[in-house]
């Protein structure tokens, strides 16, 4: 029988210039034996409830007990007894695994004969005996991910407290990740697993979920998701601009949220309501609907039961998109690569990879951690020059007239590179001037961009102090105040609240319509189902490349007949591995 790890009442933590508190007087209990997820959007509180639960910080008011102690009262005996792994856990670039393992050892007094075992026994668990000697900062996103786990583990804790382990991690290594710390559950741990990934909340035994450092909900993910039974639909059969017509969706009053996925779209209706009439629909979006569309209900997603608590989407008119001009669209490629190659010493990152990617259109590229997406990507921003091959961006090669490219193309960085020590305006002010805006043309735009934003209130605050949701809509700013015929996002929405990434998606949905071309990279496959066409990188080669409706169909199997695009991702993925295993037999 499970019994209460961690019990909280009436916990309240507030923090100097703040206009509410991070917690407001919340109250639950955490189970052992079990996971469960602290969940909600960015600023919700979840960090500070872990760091809470940690000893890291006091409380203002209420009462917290941590296996019967009192997270400062008692944190020298604690310490020993939960394990804790940060948002950013203090892994050292320049060590190596074993000297990173030695080092969190000598920190929790792990010595002699029961570090040599349990040196042993993590490296198995993690999977981590060959790469001991290899440097954290050489590790993929899921190595290091499973390093911090096996820190976070060093000495038999009875409470794991893991702040956004699957931040960055491809669907792989995320997999390998719950697998792990599900046994870890199963030997009696109380895990608790904060998200703001509502795939991995659904996934958990519990959730409490908060926002704006309020308790909505704590139970079984699938008793919240069940208030929603018959608000989930599909819309099949849209063969027109399925962006055009998911816009005009979101702007319908019984509508409360809505995503694409492939040639679908996905919709939850509000409480009470019926679904939209399609005629309408076609009318006001000025969009033939072509096919045999056809409302039909779907099992409710934790997802959609998170936004409706939330009162629903963002909608889907973007201000971003509003405020750009429009290009005529021709059927030209934007973007080329052909013969693509990447070698750093013996190391082949991108090995021969071909595509194009035409005008209007989301290109994304998806593969694990170290695959070579971002050395891709880079090069076909003239960020990294290809060892053999080509690479063009509107007919530019990038090999000899980078810089001439590079004014005609907005670039957001997967660790985006805004300067934090600099305010919010002056980062715009920079990157508009780097895009060769100047005088009233670089006023307008950073108008523009404030605006569409919504970062008035900012404009002074330093970059480093702002919440990551408003990092990214400022790096998407910057990048795209130029009006460029081309966006190149690597990873846009890693880390954030389901409800800025549809906002982002708004944006992005808005541009395309605008002509702009749009080369994206993502770890949520979800957002996968936005893009046109996915090419498909594993260890350095494309291996697939079609729109996702096919790259789905064609993973389908006799156990998964219609695969999700995560199961795609996986089955194509393991499916080559069984080839090469096969051609070398």
């Amino acid at each position: 029988m499970n019994t209460a790890t961690v019990s909280f009442e009436g916990l309240t933590k507030t923090f100097p210039g703040m206009e509410r508190p991070a917690l407001d007087a919340i109250s639950g209990q955490l189970q052992s034996g079990i996971i469960t997820g602290v969940v909600g959007p960015d600023g919700a509180g979840k960090t500070t409830l872990m760091r809470l639960m940690a000893g890291l910080l006091k409380a203002d008011e209420g009462k917290l007990s941590v296996l019967d102690l009192h997270p400062l009262d008692h944190s020298d005996e604690l310490r020993a007894r939960v394990g804790y792994m940060p948002q950013k856990f203090g892994l050292y670039e320049d060590l190596s695994v074993i000297e990173n393992l030695t080092l969190h050892a000598e920190l929790r007094h792990v010595i002699g004969e029961e570090r040599e075992q349990t040196f042993e026994r993590l490296l198995t668990f993690t999977d981590l005996k060959r790469f001991t000697d290899r440097m954290a900062g050489k590790l993929s996103g899921g190595m290091k991910q499973k390093l911090g786990l096996a820190c976070a583990l060093l000495g038999k804790p009875e409470l794991l407290l893991l702040d956004e382990p699957g931040v960055g991690v491809d669907p792989i290594s995320r997999r390998e990740l719950w697998k792990m710390v599900r046994d870890l559950a199963g030997e009696g741990i109380a895990v608790v697993w904060s998200t703001a990934y509502l795939d991995e909340a659904e996934a958990c035994d519990e959730v409490l979920l908060l926002n704006e450092g309020r308790l909505l909900y704590g139970g079984k993910p699938a008793e919240l998701s069940q208030r929603l039974e018959g608000r989930s639909l599909h819309l099949r059969g849209v063969e027109g601009n399925r962006r055009l017509v998911l816009k005009e969706l979101l702007r319908q009053k019984e509508v409360s949220d809505g995503v694409i996925q492939g040639q679908s779209l996905r919709i939850v209706l509000r409480e009470g309501s019926q679904p939209p009439d399609l005629e309408r629909i076609k009318t006001n979006a000025k969009v033939a609907i072509t096919g045999h569309p056809e409302w039909k209900p779907m099992t409710p997603r934790f997802e959609d039961a998170f936004i409706d608590l939330l009162g629903g989407g963002p909608g889907g008119d973007s201000a971003l998109a509003e405020a750009m001009k429009q290009r005529s669209v021709s059927s030209q490629s934007m973007i080329e690569a052909e013969q693509l190659t990447k070698q750093f010493g013996n190391f082949t990152a991108t090995d021969h990879v071909t595509f194009q990617v035409k005008q209007g259109e989301i290109f994304g590229l998806l593969g694990p951690n170290g695959a070579g997406k971002s050395t891709t990507f880079k090069m076909m921003c003239g960020l990294l020059k290809p060892t053999s091959g080509r690479a063009e961006v509107m007919g530019i090669d990038l090999k000899h007239s980078p810089g001439k490219a590079r004014q005609r193309l907005g670039y957001m960085a997967q660790k985006f590179s805004l300067y934090g020590n600099l305010s919010v305006k002056q980062n715009l002010e920079f990157f508009s001037g780097v895009y060769g805006l100047h005088g009233k043309e670089q006023k307008r735009a950073v108008e523009e961009m404030i605006e569409s934003f919504h970062l008035q209130p900012l404009l002074n605050a330093e970059t480093d102090s702002i919440s990551l949701g408003f990092k990214q809509r400022l790096a998407l700013a910057c990048s795209a105040m130029h009006e460029p015929d081309i966006l190149f996002l690597d990873e846009p929405t890693s880390g954030v609240d389901p409800i800025t990434r549809r906002e982002f998606w708004s944006h992005i949905n808005g541009a395309v319509e605008k002509g702009v071309t749009i080369m994206v990279t993502t770890h949520f496959m979800d957002e996968a189902e936005y893009c046109d066409r996915i090419g498909l990188i594993y260890r350095g080669q494309l291996i697939a490349l079609a729109p996702p409706d096919e790259l789905k169909a064609s993973a389908a199997t006799q156990d998964i007949p219609e695969p999700t695009m995560e199961e795609a991702f996986i089955e194509l993925i393991q499916r080559h591995d069984a080839e090469e295993v096969k051609a070398k037999a």
